[in-house]
């Protein structure tokens, strides 16, 4: 199960001390203050996913590790009546969202549905690790990727990295879009065969052409 925006900042506190961390090493990991990680660790903040996944990276966690309490290894269903009985996360930066497949916490991709309505989205960057797949369900609005703004409708979507700063802007009353995020994937260890050693009549060649 998922747990609630209150239980987030004891979990953090509790895996930060275990592994026997002080808030200035986390909170120089992942680029922001003290006093920002101390209040996300006191329940006084509720801060954006991204935020949320520079912490789980800064702890070594997935941010499904972070987020959920449920260790189930199976095939997570949630139906409409179960996420309409959810509530969702409000976070200070003004969108909402729901966590999807939370009965799974060993994903490699974490899906999320957001919610966000016009006038109530703080404007900022967000950047995260990984890499970011939203797709648009309902209304329209304006996402930044970089230096890029894209203008979204129903049907439409973006995949980009996540380490770029991506911020959105919502054009209609509500915006309601899929979110995935994972992590990068790790860099293949394949490398090329040896070149076989040369035949006896090429190292000959070779020897006479230098002698």
């Amino acid at each position: 199960m998922p747990l609630s925006a209150p239980q987030y900042g004891p979990r953090i506190r509790t895996l930060r001390r275990l592994q026997k961390r002080t808030l200035k090493d986390v909170a120089q990991q992942c680029g922001f203050t003290v006093s920002l990680l101390s209040k996300i660790e006191s329940g006084k903040t509720t801060p954006p996913l991204a935020t949320l996944s520079k912490i789980a990276a800064a702890l070594g966690i997935g941010l499904s590790d972070l987020l959920e309490n449920s260790k189930t290894r199976a095939v997570a269903l949630t139906t409409s009546q179960d996420l309409a009985h959810r509530p969702a996360t409000v976070t200070d930066k003004g969108y909402t969202f729901r966590l999807l497949a939370a009965q799974r916490s060993d994903k490699l991709m974490q899906p999320i549905l957001f919610e966000a309505r016009r006038g109530q989205v703080t404007p900022g960057a967000l950047s995260h690790p990984g890499e970011e797949f939203i797709y648009v369900l309902e209304g329209r609005m304006q996402y930044r990727v970089g230096d890029t703004t894209y203008t979204l409708g129903p049907g439409d979507s973006l995949y980009f990295d996540a380490e770029e700063d991506h911020d959105l802007q919502p054009l209609s009353d509500l915006v309601r879009y899929l979110g995935l995020f994972t992590g990068r994937a790790p860099a293949s260890t394949d490398t090329a065969a040896p070149a076989p050693p040369p035949t006896t009549s090429a190292a000959s060649s070779s020897s006479a052409s230098t002698s």
